[in-house]
């Protein structure tokens, strides 16, 4: 059992080289899992998150203090305990964050020690949260037809056991297929991850959705590749203050509104009216 004191007593807990591999272990896990947790929740990580800097990805904070914070940051609009410690069992479960008790030196239950785990520590084969507890699942008769066909299954099978093998990440070649070839092409070999390259081209979408009609495809895909390769030479260079994946949507953002003013108003005209 840990006593309880100051953060520099935890930091050789720390599993992170960087704040840099820190900060890439987080976005890889939130582009797999963020839609595990409710909007209060991710409120509740992201806060650990920062608090897991000075010694990265260890915190000790008390959750009052955490929740104070979140307070001061929300202008009054914070989120309750009961949310916080919510948002710590599925961080546990989800295998991303471990949660060491201490004692106080002299007797009595001391504060925790939240410590973050690296993505390839992560069991390779997670249930997620929707297996584990009632909620969330994407519908509910969604989690009954499942039990209807595992049950039909168990019935007219002699097979005892079904193990069904869930891998943490799939690589490029799952990526869906809204995701233009391209695109793909040119993300995957920094991150061969389906998740995080789909994750970048919603940003993409989310941006260009009032504008489809507009402006051509290709120049939407295109802009983004240039966007996307910015974003990398910049993080090689290590000047990324914040993360890779909000880098690259404002830098698409920006190369977008340039490509956009560059159309004449005749052109878009002529495109509206077809």
């Amino acid at each position: 059992m840990l006593v309880a004191g100051r953060i520099e007593n935890f930091k050789e807990l720390s599993k992170f080289k960087s704040i840099k591999e820190f900060n890439n272990t987080i976005e890889m896990f939130l582009a797999e899992h963020k839609k595990d947790f409710t909007k209060g929740e991710l409120i509740a990580f992201k806060r650990l998150v920062r608090f897991s800097a000075k010694y990265v990805g260890v915190a000790n904070a008390k959750i009052g203090t955490l929740l104070r914070a979140i307070n001061e940051k929300g202008n009054g609009f914070g989120i309750s305990r009961s949310t916080f410690e919510r948002m710590l069992r599925k961080a546990k479960d989800l295998g991303i964050l471990s949660v060491e008790n201490t004692v106080k030196s002299k007797g009595g239950k001391g504060h925790n020690v939240y410590i973050f785990n690296k993505i390839d520590a992560l069991k390779k084969e997670t249930l997620t949260y929707c297996e584990n507890h009632e909620k969330p699942c994407d519908s509910e008769n969604e989690g009954l037809d499942f039990e209807r066909e595992t049950s039909n299954l168990l019935k007219t099978s002699n097979i005892k056991k079904i193990n069904i093998r869930k891998e943490t990440h799939l690589d490029s070649t799952f990526t869906a297929s809204y995701v233009p070839k391209e695109f793909v092409q040119t993300v995957k070999p920094f991150f061969n991850h389906a998740a995080m390259i789909e994750d970048l081209w919603k940003s993409v979408y989310l941006d260009t959705k009032a504008i489809k009609n507009i402006v051509d495809p290709e120049i939407i895909t295109y802009t983004a590749i240039d966007a996307f390769k910015q974003a990398i030479r910049v993080y090689k260079k290590g000047k990324i203050r914040t993360t890779l994946a909000a880098f690259f949507t404002g830098t698409f953002k920006n190369l977008m509104d340039k490509a956009y003013f560059a159309i004449t108003l005749e052109e878009i005209c002529e495109k509206i009216t077809r």
